[in-house]
């Protein structure tokens, strides 16, 4: 596992240094979107991946790769809206926004690595298509989960899935690095 937890590093490395660079361009723009609005953004980047991955090609530049680094950091997001609610302006320094992403990170990392004791690092056998098709799953049951108003009866809350988002994300990107 200690291999996981390194790869794991990088992975975010990469996906901090794009939230950094975006956070300068743009602020933090993204404190006024509601939580169906990122899950939304988050269902287009996995079916873009799901349709590259079924049609064997694409018309865009960005690849598979970026739209999954793009689903942590969305994924990111929506845990840091989970938390402090929606802004009705973007109310977050670079600071304060890289101190939040660190939490989550470091939160998402942690349940990782014990579901990774827990389950031997199965998701190591996965075909990146099936963490995208897991992904979708749980983009599907979020989206119901909002509809009911955020009430489950016996099923784990919105963050526990975009927590499993964001590490089915990073899985992909560790097993796509291994293949290339």
């Amino acid at each position: 596992m200690e291999k996981t937890s390194e790869q794991f590093d990088s992975v975010i490395s990469v996906c901090k240094e794009l939230f950094i660079k975006k956070m300068i361009d743009y602020g933090s723009a993204w404190r006024i979107l509601r939580l169906p609005s990122l899950t939304d953004q988050i269902y287009i980047k996995a079916n873009r991946i799901r349709t590259i991955q079924e049609k064997g090609n694409q018309k865009i530049s960005e690849g598979i790769d970026e739209e999954f680094l793009a689903i942590v950091n969305y994924s990111i997001m929506a845990l840091i809206q989970l938390e402090k609610g929606i802004a009705e302006n973007p109310d977050l320094n670079l600071e304060e926004a890289v101190q939040l992403y660190d939490e989550k990170v470091s939160q998402a990392k942690n349940l990782m690595m014990h579901k990774n004791h827990d389950y031997g690092e199965a998701w190591r056998d996965l075909r990146i298509s099936s963490i995208t098709d897991l992904i979708l799953q749980k983009l599907l049951r979020i989206k119901q989960i909002e509809n009911n108003e955020g009430k489950t009866l016996v099923s784990e809350g919105l963050d526990a899935n975009y927590f499993d988002i964001l590490n089915y994300s990073v899985f992909a990107l560790i097993l796509h690095q291994e293949i290339n």
